[in-house]
């Protein structure tokens, strides 16, 4: 038999092998694409869901956003600041009036006190005897007329005594006693400052832990922690302290130089009652204390002057 018949029926099975194989793929693609379609759908849905869920956050954060303070100007976070923190704020700045006030005032008063008792003690230092201070500062004004007045009140009223010995000791008694009074009356009101200057930082403290305090509580009710949210009530809250801190440091400053000016006041006060010591120890040694005729007006005057400035 030829060789063409008789390979006639191995190509017939190889033909039939390959269309039941392109058969089975065909039905197999059908089946697999009603499965594809549901997950293409479901993939669909999820994108969908989430542009809709994202442009519906966009208008909550841009009403969240909307709500918060615009204006972070110091009078803006003050007037969105709570009560409590309001009421620091006002007591703090009400103390830094205070501070300024007492600032000029003692200012004025300590100059004008150091430039008296500068002009008074050159008077001192050029007179001779008592009479003749008395004659150049007793009538003036300031605690070195005072001074003066004093000891010419305790040596007319020591006038009858039999010794002299006790004389300066009485004199020395109401000098220092001026010079006392002086030092309070020129102290008055420094006090304050430094009250001011030791409880401004911790009262700005305290409205900035409640400021605080009330941002925390602010965020666990809004449920977020978002920095945009919460930075204006900390700010609003850190104001506080540095109110406090711009009360406290000028009552600090100012507490320290009146210090220093009062106490320079009294060291002239200290070289005044000295000169005055020594022209009574001159007239005392020269048997020339002044008599109650010897300077009129300046007995009575001086002691009621002197117990005036006391």
């Amino acid at each position: 038999m030829p060789t063409s018949f008789r390979h006639r029926p191995v190509l017939a099975a190889a033909l039939a092998g390959a269309g039941a194989l392109m058969a089975g793929a065909v039905q197999a693609q059908e089946a697999a694409a009603p499965a594809a379609a549901p997950a293409a759908g479901s993939a669909q849905g999820v994108v969908q869901g989430a542009a809709q869920g994202a442009a519906q956050g966009v208008p909550d954060a841009a009403a969240a956003l909307a709500s918060l303070p615009h204006d972070l100007s110091p009078w803006g976070m003050f007037v969105t600041a709570s009560p409590v923190v309001q009421a620091v704020m006002v007591g703090l700045a009400l103390a830094s009036v205070v501070t300024w006030t007492i600032a000029i005032a003692k200012t004025a008063e300590v100059t004008s006190a150091k430039r008296k008792a500068r002009a008074a003690l050159a008077m001192l230092e050029e007179a001779r005897s008592l009479s003749q201070a008395a004659e150049r500062v007793g009538f003036s004004q300031g605690t070195a007329g005072a001074l003066v007045r004093a000891v010419l009140a305790e040596t007319h009223m020591s006038a009858d005594a039999p010794s002299r010995d006790g004389l300066m000791d009485r004199a020395a008694s109401r000098l220092e006693r001026i010079e006392a009074a002086a030092g309070r009356r020129m102290a008055r009101g420094t006090g304050i400052l430094a009250t001011i200057g030791s409880t401004g930082p911790f009262i700005g403290l305290f409205g900035t832990v409640w400021g605080i305090m009330t941002s925390f509580i602010g965020i666990s009710k809004a449920q977020t922690t978002n920095l945009a949210v919460v930075a204006p009530g900390i700010a609003e809250a850190l104001l506080a302290t540095a109110i406090g801190l711009v009360a406290a440091i000028p009552a600090v400053v100012v507490y320290n130089a009146c210090s220093r000016a009062i106490g320079g006041h009294k060291a002239q006060l200290t070289d005044a009652s000295a000169a005055v010591l020594r022209l009574l120890s001159r007239d005392i040694d020269r048997h020339a204390l002044p008599r109650p005729h010897a300077v009129p007006g300046h007995a009575v005057q001086g002691h009621g002057n002197s117990r005036a400035a006391e």
